[in-house]
């Protein structure tokens, strides 16, 4: 009977969707993994972001729709624009303790606020739902413009440090951030992402 099923399995059950003025941000399905593909597979992307390889084929965007399916730790979100993908947000929990932002967008959605859009709707949704007290983030010493939506986010720099790069091969310089919820509750009235569960 419908009331012997508990609440909170209902609610897991729901697929959580953030909007935004100009985006809806989501979670992938296998219908779009060949967006996930082409928009992914760029070298200039790769190389400023820890774990995705270049090239980044199809298979690759497959698994890594199966793997969110399979119930990860991860909180991911495609981007949208006009019902169309154009990047991906996301909170990687591989170190509970210190959750971690991390974006990218297309290629040819750079310079358009986009990023700074979906990171502060993402933003809003971890610390509404998890009782954490910072988020913590960074962006490559080379990526000026990571590291500017990080700091019109509220993030607070917090030292430099060598993370590897799939794509590179290596370990590089990483401008490393860090927001803190007091901080985040000062500048939560930045925009009006809207919440509604599906």
């Amino acid at each position: 009977m419908l009331q012997d099923i508990p609440t909170p399995t209902l609610r897991e059950a729901r697929a959580c969707v953030l909007e935004t003025e100009r985006l809806t941000l989501r979670k992938p399905t296998l219908a779009d993994v060949k967006a996930i593909a082409r928009l992914a597979n760029n070298r200039r992307i790769a190389e400023n972001t820890r774990r995705l390889p270049h090239p980044y084929s199809q298979d690759d965007a497959i698994a890594f729709v199966r793997a969110l399916a399979a119930g990860g730790r991860e909180t991911v979100f495609l981007i949208e624009n006009n019902y169309a993908p154009i990047g991906m947000v996301g909170i990687d929990w591989r170190d509970e303790a210190t959750p971690e932002l991390g974006y990218w967008l297309g290629v040819d959605h750079w310079g358009q606020g986009f990023g700074t859009e979906a990171a502060r709707a993402l933003i809003d949704y971890f610390f509404e739902e998890f009782d954490l007290d910072y988020l913590i983030s960074g962006a490559r010493v080379a990526n000026p413009s990571s590291r500017n939506i990080l700091e019109k986010c509220g993030f607070q720099w917090s030292g430099v440090e060598l993370h590897r790069f799939e794509a590179l091969g290596s370990s590089t310089p990483v401008d490393c951030f860090r927001l803190s919820r007091s901080v985040w509750s000062s500048l939560k009235n930045w925009n009006n992402s809207t919440r509604r569960e599906g």
